[in-house]
């Protein structure tokens, strides 16, 4: 097992879930440290709870704006589109930089904030008058793989021709 330096200088997630650990092991060694026990550890396992929520919305962030990228006919907002999502891109990088535990937990992470970046996204299109009853439902059947909101990829412009065979 790796020390808890080391630990907290590589995943500051999992040193936050050992340590929370510890404590509440501590306490029930009954330790005579004047210590709120319990309350630590609590406090402590906030802050792997902050690094995941914190993932979790650049994820909804990223995926709200592909979802409009791919059913918007807009031109003007793209590019800031575009940005938005290469920033959140660049926001979850850092977080699993930081904490390379959570890596494992993107997959949940996605298709649980997938519900909530289509609402954000059909919202957004609807009050631009840019979404029908159809493309709605189209739109709320979308979902995409790690890769797609992880990596470079955008989805094609909907203004573009589609492309032959």
């Amino acid at each position: 097992m790796m020390n808890a330096k080391t630990l907290y200088e590589t995943d500051v997630v999992a040193w936050a879930e050992q340590q929370s650990q510890a404590l509440r092991d501590a306490a029930r060694s009954s330790s005579n440290l004047p210590l709120d026990w319990e309350n630590l550890a609590e406090e402590i396992e906030d802050l792997a709870k902050i690094y995941r929520s914190s993932l979790k919305s650049q994820l909804r962030r990223a995926i709200q704006h592909l979802l409009k990228l791919e059913h918007s006919p807009a031109a003007e907002p793209r590019p800031g589109w575009r940005r938005t999502v290469r920033m959140a891109r660049a926001e979850i990088s850092d977080l699993l930089q930081e904490s390379p535990s959570l890596r494992r937990q993107v997959n949940d992470l996605i298709a649980g904030v997938m519900p909530s970046a289509i609402d954000l996204a059909v919202a957004d299109l609807e009050e631009h008058d840019e979404m029908n009853p159809l493309m709605s439902r189209v739109v709320r059947r979308r979902s995409y793989t790690p890769e797609q909101v992880l990596g470079n990829w955008f989805p094609p412009d909907p203004r573009d021709p589609p492309r032959g065979e």
